[in-house]
């Protein structure tokens, strides 16, 4: 062990004499261009793909864009044709996109003419493929509900209703599921205030304070010291005042 060690150490050795005694290259010469990084995955048209054909062809004019990415269909949806859509689609023979896996919203405050897009992830337990579905509408309009196509659409449906704003309409029971009933505001829109937002719920149902309490919690807030807040402050949860139940639970 102890020679295959000297060896090893004479090997280095030597490489590094024949890198010292290697010219330098001359002064000037430019360096080896930086290899540019490999660009990501980008959608691609899917007008063409089986499945976007078949609505197309049953529902004229009710898909406006086919896009695939990364092995993924993405239909975008007239708003007034997003329950024929999915009616469709459950119903197809070969594949019928059965589960409901998931429906969301996403904000983008500079799309001033439809600043929200609906998201539908449909699966079809029977052929194990996957589909989404996008619509695009402002939270006054809305879309209309899917809870007749599947029944799970509703507390998802609730949920955007709460924390994004946007309505459905003919849904069976809309109203807040996360927040208060009289809450201000939808947390998840990207224009909601990440700062503590002192709104009309919070002065309504935060314990008594006395005057002294108030000004130390706003010069902690002033310092940065949210840390050393009141017990009054931080209980947020404890919100039951005279044996009132602010959110009442679902019968």
């Amino acid at each position: 062990m102890v020679e295959q060690a000297k060896s090893r150490v004479a090997a280095v050795k030597e490489s590094l004499t024949e890198k010292q005694a290697s010219p330098a290259a001359p002064p000037g010469l430019p360096k080896p261009p930086v290899k540019k990084k490999e660009e990501g995955p980008k959608p691609s048209d899917a007008s063409n793909h089986p499945l976007a054909e078949r609505v197309k062809s049953k529902l004229p004019g009710a898909v406006s864009e086919a896009v695939m990415f990364l092995g993924q269909l993405s239909l975008r949806i007239e708003p007034s044709r997003i329950l024929e859509v999915c009616a469709l689609l459950r119903q197809h023979e070969e594949a019928p996109f059965d589960y409901l896996s998931d429906l969301t919203c996403v904000h983008f405050p500079a799309r001033t003419e439809a600043p929200f897009d609906m998201v539908y992830n449909l699966y079809s337990i029977a052929a194990n493929e996957r589909v989404r579905l996008k619509v695009a509408t402002t939270a006054e309009m809305g879309v209309e509900s899917v809870t007749s196509i599947w029944p799970a659409a509703n507390w998802m449906e609730r949920e955007v209703y709460d924390l994004f704003g946007v309505g459905f309409r003919n849904h069976p029971d809309l109203r807040r599921i996360l927040l208060p009933p009289d809450w201000e505001g939808h947390p998840l829109r990207k224009d909601y205030s990440l700062e503590f937002v002192e709104n009309q719920w919070t002065r309504k149902h935060l314990p008594e304070m006395t005057d002294v309490q108030r000004e130390q919690i706003e010069q902690r807030r002033a310092y940065g010291l949210e840390i050393l807040s009141v017990p009054q402050e931080r209980q947020m949860r404890e919100i039951f005042r005279g044996g009132k139940e602010v959110m009442p639970k679902d019968k």
